[in-house]
């Protein structure tokens, strides 16, 4: 009995293992899981339609509107996971295993294929960059965010063949410094131009940053399609495009100025912070999409009565008719109450304003509005109707209360035809029309009529021909009316697919603004007298160049310039009653070259840009140099990147500026205005983003001016000395 109950246990036994042995393994196998996450760029936007492979298998997937992606029914194991979209790197990771369910975030960088690069602004319509007949240079978004700047002035400091008097550019040398009376290089947004109606400045801090998407700098004279002020060239802020679902961005900053350099200059005795702001939102409900953002930046400043306030609102929206009609309406608005430090006490208190000048203030209300209606009239013609108004008021509370009002309409028709597959026109007329009303400046007025065409013609070999010309007429209030034709042609010839040569020959003309001719005032010590005399300004602007590509190597790119200037306008001191006035400079040259590269020393991980100009730029009647125009400039970027951790280095150099307003220091007015030395300043930053930890946040640490160097742009006033800011950008 005990040997039969012994055989049924085992019986039973053996029967147990075998039935692990068979259905187990079957349980085992049967077991699979996922793999899911998100897919973004590397400013933390999500990636739509992004193909997910798992090589070796037949799995895939691919990422929906927000970026998410889930592969299923995986097997127990190891992987190799390909991520690839049109535009980007292709991404492979090795030896995933999977044992359960594995999440994945991943970041995708752009594929920069640089020969490809569009450019929109040089002739108003989509364009190769490696196409054009003239120079051009990019400024991405990224690097007014990752750098913490919250004036896009700031980031064209370290652009080639530019360099910035206080807030006035200068572009190979076109510029120097007027007190904010009138520029020599158009800044548009989004294509609408974005200058104010009286003074005729560029407005930088009004840009909102955080919804730039990037810059495209024109160099040399477009006036042939832009008209007055592009006489040195074109600067266009890109904004962001508006996505195709719902995503909100809080982008934030905090900072504080180091100790003065000197023990003398420390007025405040404390470490003086700044910080910034910025809420926005993007979605799109069936036909109608938009762009929503809010800044309020604040600064103590580094030097005394320097403090700032300022709020940025701005909206772009977008109403589709049908798929190939639309209308835009972009505003941006600005309002600032600030101190004002125009220049120093003397050198023993670089930081501190002239006593007189304490507790001077400024108010400033500006407001673009602009509408853009597209439509694409047949598969060869094109349409694009512009209309915008900027209005600008500023009040101060000095001795004077200087106060100015003005409105600048402007009105656009622009038709792109294709006429044949060779050949493209681009024909429009334009109408601008300004109004103001000042204690300063009076109440005057002025008008614009223009008309212009351009033809691009392309060759059965690699050779590309743009011609093209606009006529203007303007009129000053009581002045006498003037007009221009500014002519150009431009040629673009490949030699290799690499190879690029591009020559361009143009004119342009520049009217003198309403401040520049009627301004009357006395203010820090200065008093400014009308010129009714004034002429327009013009000049021929030649340019050959040459571009070598070699991809994931190294990038050269060498132009030489020549530009002459006939009755250019700069302010100065009339000897004989000791004030201030905007004259005819009767000739001027600026002549010089420019040597940029990009070295990919480790591809896709250490890259180093340098570029250097030469520029001798010089008054031909009185044989000496143009003021505020630095013989050298020099700029290099350096680069590095490991999965999530980018780290850089920036470092620019001028050489010392050979004129400056010595009007001022002989009169007294800025004392030891004559001190100025190069420019010598290093930036160090660093940048980590938290994607891959399922967080969508980057995180910003700069330190710019690190060895806390003494410098002007300006006579009497000393720029930013070392700070230190941390950063963040939040995408949800």
């Amino acid at each position: 009995m005990k040997k039969q109950l012994y055989i049924f246990k085992m019986k039973k036994f053996l029967l147990s293992v075998l039935m692990m042995i068979v259905f187990l393994p079957a349980s085992t196998l049967a077991q699979t899981y996922s793999i899911s996450g998100t897919i973004t760029d590397t400013h933390n936007n999500p990636l739509p339609h992004v193909n997910v492979i798992l090589t070796g298998t037949g799995l895939g997937a691919a990422s929906d509107i927000n970026g998410h992606y889930k592969i299923e029914n995986v097997k127990p194991g190891k992987y190799t996971i390909v991520f690839s979209a049109i535009g980007y790197k292709k991404l492979k990771i090795e030896d995933v295993t999977v044992d359960k369910p594995v999440t994945l975030n991943v970041i995708l960088k752009e594929e920069i294929i640089k020969a490809e690069e569009i450019i929109v602004t040089a002739s108003k319509y989509e364009q190769k960059k490696s196409d054009l007949p003239v120079s051009v240079e990019i400024i991405k978004g990224t690097n007014l965010t990752e750098r913490n700047y919250f004036n896009m002035e700031d980031a064209l400091r370290y652009v080639p063949g530019v360099n910035m008097t206080d807030d006035q550019i200068s572009i190979r040398g076109s510029g120097g410094y007027s007190r904010g009376a009138g520029a020599r290089a158009l800044l548009a947004i989004d294509g609408l131009p974005f200058y104010t109606g009286d003074t005729g400045e560029i407005v930088w801090e009004m840009i909102p940053v955080t919804e730039i998407q990037r810059v495209e700098i024109i160099k040399g004279a477009a006036s042939s399609m832009y008209g007055s002020s592009a006489i040195g060239g074109v600067i266009n802020s890109i904004t962001r495009d508006i996505t195709n679902y719902p995503q909100t961005r809080v982008n934030g900053f905090y900072g504080v100025y180091d100790k003065p350099y000197y023990s003398q200059w420390d007025w405040s005795g404390e470490r003086r912070p700044f910080n910034g702001l910025t809420l926005s939102h993007s979605n799109t409900f069936g036909k109608f999409g938009f762009n929503i953002s809010f800044s309020r930046l604040e600064n103590s400043g580094y030097r005394q009565n320097d403090y700032s306030k300022k709020y940025i609102g701005f909206l772009k929206a977008v109403y589709k008719f049908t798929p190939k009609s639309s209308l835009m309406l972009l505003a941006n608005t600005f309002n600032k109450r600030a101190d004002t430090f125009i220049y120093w006490k003397d050198s023993q208190n670089a930081l501190r304003p002239p006593d007189r000048n304490l507790g001077e203030k400024i108010e400033t209300n500006r407001y673009l509005f602009g509408l853009v209606f597209k439509d694409v009239i047949s598969d060869k013609v094109f349409m694009n109707v512009k209309a915008s108004y900027y209005h600008n008021n500023w009040e101060d509370n000095s001795i004077q209360n200087n106060v100015s009002t003005s409105g600048l309409y402007r009105g656009e028709i622009q038709i792109n035809s294709s006429l044949t597959n060779n050949l493209f026109l681009i024909t429009g007329v334009e109408g601008i029309s300004s109004n103001v009303n000042s204690s300063i400046f009076g109440n005057p007025s002025s008008y614009t009529v223009a008309g212009y065409a351009q033809l691009d013609i392309s060759f059965n070999f690699p050779l590309k021909l743009s011609l093209g010309f606009r006529y203007d007429y303007t009129r000053l209030d009581t002045l006498k009316g003037s007009d221009a034709l500014s002519p150009k042609l431009g040629l673009n010839y490949k030699l290799l697919k690499n190879l690029i040569l591009r020559s361009s020959l143009s004119t342009g003309f520049r009217a003198p603004t309403l401040a520049e001719a009627f301004t009357s005032t006395s203010t820090y010590g200065i008093t400014v007298k009308p010129n009714p005399n004034l002429r327009s300004e013009s000049n021929l602007t030649f340019e050959v160049g040459i571009n070598y590509d070699l991809p994931r190597l190294v990038n050269f790119d060498v132009a030489a310039f020549h530009n002459e200037y006939y009755d250019m306008i700069e302010p100065g001191i009339d000897p004989t009653d000791g004030f201030a006035v905007f004259d005819n400079v009767v000739r001027a040259r600026i002549q010089g070259f420019e040597f940029n590269t990009v070295i990919q020393i480790i591809p896709d991980m250490l890259d180093w840009r340098l570029s250097y100009t030469y520029l001798w730029a010089r008054d031909l009647d009185m044989n000496k140099a143009l003021k505020y125009r630095p013989r050298h400039l020099f700029y290099s970027t350096l680069d590095f990147t490991i999965s999530n951790f980018t780290f850089g280095v920036d470092f620019r150099y001028w050489s010392r500026v050979d004129e400056i307003d010595e009007e001022l220091v002989d009169l007294g007015i800025v004392p030891d205005g004559d001190l100025r030395v190069p420019v010598y300043v290093t930036d160090l930053r660093a940048s980590y983003n938290l994607i891959s930890l399922g967080l969508p946040l980057q995180f910003y640490l700069n330190a710019k001016n690190i060895f806390n160097y003494n410098y002007v742009e300006l006579i009497g006033n000393l720029k930013p000395i070392r700070n230190f800011s941390l950063g963040f950008n939040l995408v949800l």
